[in-house]
């Protein structure tokens, strides 16, 4: 999308999100699943691990950056292991569709002092949805801290979503680390089919919108 000399005025915007979110309206809600696989890095090998995920996605308020429009999801995923009862992975950050592009985002923190942001494009209907971020970039990149930059530096993230005919969609995140002490670079993976247990919530706007109405 070119610079417009405008970089000022905002567009108008819906406070009906789930209608405008394009390729993203098929995660909104809240998902679980108990098959995951976690693929990653030990001493002596691989090690791999199954898991449960709980994965919720909640639409939000229109964001604009001046004439660039996006509908978005909040999302927070939470990961355990049957084996341990500490959080396996805790993950927070944001789903983005631009319509005017078909631009999306995922934004992602994780409490082990790293973040990202993937982007990939996507029209409403598609069955699959890829994201990816590279470590260098200044715009779709990864940042570390100083340890895991070192120890187990990640040159590379993506993520392939795949919406099932039943309603349920997978996914397979793959992110490329370069270990120290050990050669070459490692292909961490996790993979896990999520099924909705519960709808989303209407957006702040809408709530607002209902209360103003008297029809909350």
């Amino acid at each position: 999308m070119p610079i417009p000399d405008d970089i000022f005025t905002e567009p108008d915007s819906s406070p009906d999100t789930l209608a405008h979110l394009g390729p993203l309206a098929r995660l909104a809600g809240v998902w679980e699943g108990r098959k995951g696989v976690d693929v990653n890095p030990k001493a002596d090998g691989p090690e791999r691990r199954t898991f449960n995920e709980r994965y919720v996605l909640q639409p939000i308020d229109p964001q604009t950056n001046g004439p660039q429009l996006f509908y978005g999801l909040r999302y927070h995923t939470h990961i355990t292991t049957d084996e341990e009862l500490i959080t396996f992975h805790d993950q927070v950050g944001y789903w983005l569709y631009e319509p005017a592009t078909g631009l999306i985002l995922q934004t992602l923190a994780i409490p082990r002092g790293q973040i990202a942001m993937a982007s990939g494009y996507a029209k409403p209907g598609d069955d699959t949805l890829v994201v990816s971020a590279v470590r260098g970039r200044t715009d779709y990149g990864i940042c570390s801290n100083v340890f895991l930059e070192e120890a187990f530096r990640t040159d590379s993230y993506s993520l392939t979503v795949t919406f099932n005919p039943d309603g349920s969609w997978s996914y397979v995140a793959r992110t490329s680390l370069a270990v120290h002490g050990q050669p070459g670079t490692f292909d961490h993976h996790d993979t896990n089919t999520l099924t909705r247990i519960a709808g989303p919530d209407p957006t702040p706007w809408s709530q607002r919108l209902a209360q103003a109405r008297g029809t909350a």
